[in-house]
């Protein structure tokens, strides 16, 4: 049998097709058999790169991981304000709105409820997100608008907050209770000395869980 000469376009296509294919039918109802359909691929192809459906899930979120990381050090590195505090504010109110950033949301709400799936995105967020934000909130002290003398569990706090404890999803909230935890987690990053959570990021992030239907409703809606 040929070696595939170009093994990395293959998965490259594997992960576009099923991520596709997840978001239009849903991870559930996507089979691998749906998938094999779709790239026109032999079966062989699929399980040279994947064991299984859940492998492949896991690769799609590991390369939604990977974009907000790469993201988020492109940030850092372009984003310009008068502080670290204004920075990080810029910072956070681009992601929220960055449209790549987003773009599986839908999917990963599927996932939302499962162990694995949470403990993943918590162990992500704090060994590899909120060392970035910890970095920028010591900046922060060094120039004054950030006074926090706790940077890194101040940042960690924040991430596992801002990921877990605010997804309505998760804990099956309405619009209102979700934004009364926003405006909460405002108030107490202030008084921890890290005024980064804008009245905008507020409303970006209330907004973003409505675009996909992340609130549950009023029985009377």
């Amino acid at each position: 049998m040929a070696r595939n000469k170009y093994p990395e376009q293959t998965l490259e296509q594997i992960l576009s097709v099923s991520t596709k294919l997840f978001k239009e039918k849903g991870y559930e109802k996507t089979s691998i058999q749906d998938i094999i359909d779709e790239l026109g691929m032999s079966k062989g192809a699929i399980y040279h790169h994947f064991k299984s459906k859940e492998d492949i899930l896991n690769a799609v979120m590991n390369q939604q991981f990977s974009y907000a990381a790469q993201m988020l050090d492109h940030l850092i590195q372009t984003v310009q304000a008068t502080n670290a505090r204004e920075k990080l504010t810029k910072i956070l109110d681009h992601i929220v709105v960055d449209p790549k950033a987003h773009s599986v949301d839908r999917l990963l709400s599927q996932q939302i409820k499962n162990p694995q799936f949470v403990v993943t995105g918590m162990r992500e967020g704090v060994i590899n997100d909120a060392p970035h934000i910890a970095k920028i909130m010591l900046e922060g002290k060094m120039d004054g608008s950030i006074t926090t003398d706790f940077p890194t569990e101040c940042a960690e706090v924040f991430i596992l907050l801002v990921n877990i404890w605010i997804n309505p999803i998760l804990f099956e909230r309405k619009h209102d209770e979700t934004l009364n935890r926003l405006k909460f987690l405002q108030q107490m990053m202030k008084g921890l000395g890290a005024d980064i959570v804008s009245d905008q990021l507020i409303q970006k992030i209330a907004e973003r869980y409505s675009d996909f239907g992340g609130y549950v409703q009023d029985e009377s809606e």
